[in-house]
């Protein structure tokens, strides 16, 4: 399971009118760069700290993150121990939510969950993953037939990095996981850009991530109004930390200078390619 670490706190003190009224976000305690993650210090960082932060500028609020193992964070959202959650989806956790009355903004940024494979075995049928690396508490959509049918064996990992390393050693046929997290976890931290890539023809799930909250809905109409009315800056963050970098591509993940080279390799094997014999 992930590891449990005390309640982290980081907080933006902003006017005096908005220390009368502190939220408490409740974040994940996982490393997720580059949508967020804890520094070396516990401070909450990446994507969505940005974004929540600017949203607090412009609300003028004060919000405080509490870093928390990702299971203990809907009992503390239905506890009020935390005002807001992020990141949650109404598609999350259906069971558990049972009774509960949440509120959720709008999409703050989409993502992709898929099956990340050696190049060479890009383009493969299903049927071929027989071995498929998952971390702890994460769900394979698209796959749950085949593995309660005995056909795909899950092989879990206490977190990314170990997840990696069993599907570059090939002990797997491929690894599950948020693509762009996956990506720039091997581009970035494990230095190996492209030992892996993401296979669109394999079964995946597209979806968004938002803030909720159970006791604060006009703070999340709030919210929802900062995304319409700051849209420009929240797509200029999107843009800096590359969370939906070409999402809707085959080069989802990658960075820019990689596509324009791929894109130039698949034009030049095509002009070189033989003319079409068909009269």
């Amino acid at each position: 399971m992930k590891p449990v670490r005390l309640c982290l706190f980081s907080t933006i003190v902003l006017t005096p009118a908005a220390l009368a009224q502190t939220y408490v976000v409740g974040v994940e305690d996982l490393p997720f760069a580059p949508h967020y993650n804890l520094d070396g210090e516990g401070q909450y960082r990446g994507f969505a700290r940005e974004v929540l932060d600017a949203f607090a500028v412009d609300s003028g609020v004060s919000l405080s993150y509490k870093a928390l193992p990702v299971d203990q964070l809907l009992p503390a959202l239905q506890r009020g121990e935390i005002d807001l959650k992020y990141p949650d989806s109404p598609y999350w956790a259906g069971a558990q939510k049972a009774g509960m009355t949440l509120h959720y903004s709008q999409a703050v940024v989409d993502y992709v969950d898929g099956v990340l494979v050696a190049p060479q075995r890009q383009g493969q049928a299903r049927e071929n993953i027989r071995r498929l690396a998952m971390v702890q508490g994460w769900t394979p959509r698209g796959y749950e037939d085949a593995i309660d049918s005995g056909q795909i064996q899950l092989s879990y990992s206490d977190d990314l990095r170990q997840m990696i390393r069993q599907a570059l050693k090939q002990d797997t046929d491929g690894a599950y996981f948020n693509v762009v997290v996956a990506t720039h976890y091997l581009d970035n931290i494990r230095a190996r850009p492209g030992a892996l890539v993401f296979d669109p023809k394999l079964p995946h799930t597209r979806g968004s991530f938002h803030l909720s909250s159970v006791r604060h809905p006009q703070l999340i109409a709030r919210f929802d109004r900062f995304l319409a009315e700051r849209s420009a800056q929240v797509a200029a963050l999107k843009a800096s930390y590359r969370v939906e970098a070409n999402l809707d591509s085959d080069y989802i993940g990658l960075e820019q200078w990689k596509v324009d080279f791929l894109e130039r390799q698949k034009e030049k094997a095509g002009a070189q390619a033989p003319a079409s014999s068909r009269p």
